[in-house]
């Protein structure tokens, strides 16, 4: 039985260190999620205002750009992103798995993946899934030159007609509790410009064309989008794993009150038998 108390306050030491851990991970997740929050609010406007210009100009000049065209599909690109940490909870397995849905009976000339996060590349190498391109080691605030190798060759593979259209896998942040795997397409950009309201439509001057000017911005948009993404996806991978930690947290709270009730127990026990052994030699010597 004093066996028994000692194994129970090892696991007690040993639950709260986890605790400890769990904790102290919790906040820092909390801190980088507050600025990757505000780094999302920030590339939305961007994204937004970028999109109202190319619809304003194409509208306007009635310019129809390769990017903005949708062609016969024989091959999909995917791109894909992930972390390249765990204990984030579902966080990479919700991203894989809507990855997943989106290939569906693809066979495997029918798409291409670009991997951004190591867990996504890790899972898609191993099972034999054709990955592109891939990205690993983005710091927790990643800025445009860290993505802008890979976004770049995403587009140019669209323009060179690799693959036919281009969609992005990634965790859309909600709020720090909620994100929701999304899939998104992004090229052919068919409707560019379209949820704008007519009566605030703008008219720009530009030169030399409007078709050298689409030509210039159509990829940085794409590039954009991407990087928008990421700044989304990051922020679900910090909210997740605050999440994550909090409840590692509190079940390690609820696994200490039971080991220490157990320990309570043991201890009763062992003093009740010392008791009744007592009593028993004391009965022996009348």
């Amino acid at each position: 039985m004093a066996q028994n108390a000692r194994d129970i306050r090892r696991r007690i030491r040993s639950v709260k260190n986890t605790q400890q851990i769990t904790k102290a991970m919790e906040m820092v997740a909390a801190a980088k999620l507050r600025r990757a929050q505000e780094r999302v609010h920030l590339a939305r406007p961007y994204a937004a205002k970028m999109e109202e210009v190319i619809g304003s100009i194409a509208k306007a000049g009635g310019t129809r750009h390769p990017m903005m065209v949708k062609r016969p599909v024989r091959k999909t690109g995917y791109v894909v992103i992930t972390a390249d940490r765990g204990l984030a909870g579902a966080y990479n397995a919700n991203v894989i798995r809507a990855a997943l849905q989106a290939v569906g009976e693809k066979s495997p000339d029918e798409y291409t993946i670009l991997a951004v996060g190591r867990k996504g590349r890790d899972f898609f190498r191993k099972r034999g899934y054709p990955v592109a391109d891939e990205i690993t080691g983005l710091s927790d605030y990643p800025t445009y030159s860290d993505i802008r190798r890979i976004a770049s060759a995403a587009v140019k593979m669209y323009e060179e007609e690799v693959y036919d259209e281009l969609y992005l896998v990634y965790n859309r942040f909600i709020n720090p509790v909620q994100q929701t795997p999304t899939v998104k397409k992004i090229l052919p950009l068919e409707d560019v410009g379209a949820g704008g309201a007519e009566g605030r439509r703008l008219h720009y001057e530009y030169e030399p064309s409007a078709e050298e000017v689409l030509e210039s911005l159509l990829p940085k948009y794409a590039e954009a989008l991407i990087f928008s993404a990421l700044l989304d996806a990051k922020a679900s991978e910090h909210g997740a794993r605050m999440t994550a930690m909090g409840n590692a947290s509190d079940n390690a709270a609820e696994m200490i009150e039971s080991l220490t009730l157990a320990l309570n127990r043991a201890r009763q026990a062992a003093i009740t038998m010392q008791i009744s052994e007592i009593v028993g030699g004391a009965e022996a010597l009348k």
